[in-house]
């Protein structure tokens, strides 16, 4: 009697459009093969590391690629897949999840990069296809932060800040934006990812958000950022953020980070963290977001 009473009220009412939630499914009732071409193992002198690859069902799209325990959706083309990453100074272990009706297969590679450590890698990815979660990386500058001119500390301005980003891809202190260009298009919707990376971050504080745009029916999705520091060394730090989305064109603060030199730096998540009141940190970090979000930008900071 339920699957009868169900069938009713669909037919009576509107149906609206679902959500797509995790990873797609393959239509393939099959196990598929997976293979990686690259890469090949070994080790390897390059600061990016290509990943490379087919897999036998191309309904599959996206793979789950894994580098390290950082998580990513590639985009398949004809069952194809190919995109560069930063790697890691030390062991790079690959690994590729390709999901159908009949189950997972997956396949592993290890390569090993002879690189000065990474000291600031942040990775941002949505579970959506066919919305944009740009990422908007602001680094620090000798005008970003000033004394207060009541009582000690610093205040922070957010505008005198480096904006790195899809349209501003290189700093001048030597961050790098990678877009998210797999099949080779200028920048493509979907999962991301989306990768910035910094060799050399000069101490100071930097702001990590996202700014939301969906298309269609897409009505929310959820951004995972990964932030990486002092990748490779035994002070590496890693945060992950997830945080839904919903208002186009709304700007998130995803994370504060305080590279503070010698190897020492602090992550603040503001849906995580309590705000921070030690002397190396500005202060009144949400007045320096309202002034950022207030010229014509929504914000759900």
């Amino acid at each position: 009697m339920l699957p009868v009473i169900l069938a009713m009220l669909l037919t009576q009412a509107p149906t609206a459009h679902s959500r797509q939630q995790g990873v797609p499914i393959g239509k393939g009732k099959t196990l598929p093969t997976v293979r990686l071409t690259a890469p090949a193992g070994g080790w390897t002198v390059d600061r990016m590391l290509l990943v490379e690859g087919t897999v036998s069902d191309p309904t599959i799209d996206p793979v789950v690629l894994s580098i390290n325990g950082d998580r990513y959706l590639m985009r398949t083309f004809g069952g194809r897949f190919k995109r560069k990453f930063p790697a890691a100074s030390g062991k790079n272990v690959v690994t590729v999840m390709a999901i159908n009706q009949a189950g997972t297969a997956r396949t592993q590679a290890t390569s090993y990069a002879q690189i000065p450590p990474v000291p600031l890698k942040a990775i941002l990815t949505s579970d959506t296809e066919g919305v944009y979660t740009d990422l908007h990386v602001y680094e620090p500058t000798q005008d970003s932060v000033s004394p207060a001119k009541e009582g000690s500390g610093q205040v922070l301005d957010v505008k005198k800040m480096a904006h790195v980003y899809w349209a501003n891809t290189e700093s001048p202190s030597g961050g790098t934006f990678y877009l998210n260009e797999q099949g080779g298009s200028f920048d493509d919707p979907a999962y991301g990812p989306y990768l910035y990376v910094h060799r050399a971050p000069p101490k100071g504080v930097y702001l990590i958000a996202t700014n939301y745009w969906p298309s269609g029916d897409k009505a929310h999705t959820v951004a995972t950022l990964n932030v990486v520091l002092y990748e490779g060394t035994p002070r590496e730090l890693r945060r992950m953020v997830r945080i839904p989305l919903a208002t186009p064109g709304t700007t998130r603060v995803l994370a504060w980070i305080n590279v503070l030199g010698d190897g020492k730096a602090e992550v603040y998540v503001p849906s995580q963290d309590p705000a921070p009141k030690a002397a190396s940190w500005p202060r009144d970090l949400d007045a320096a977001v309202k002034a950022l979000t207030s010229g014509g930008m929504d914000s759900d900071y």
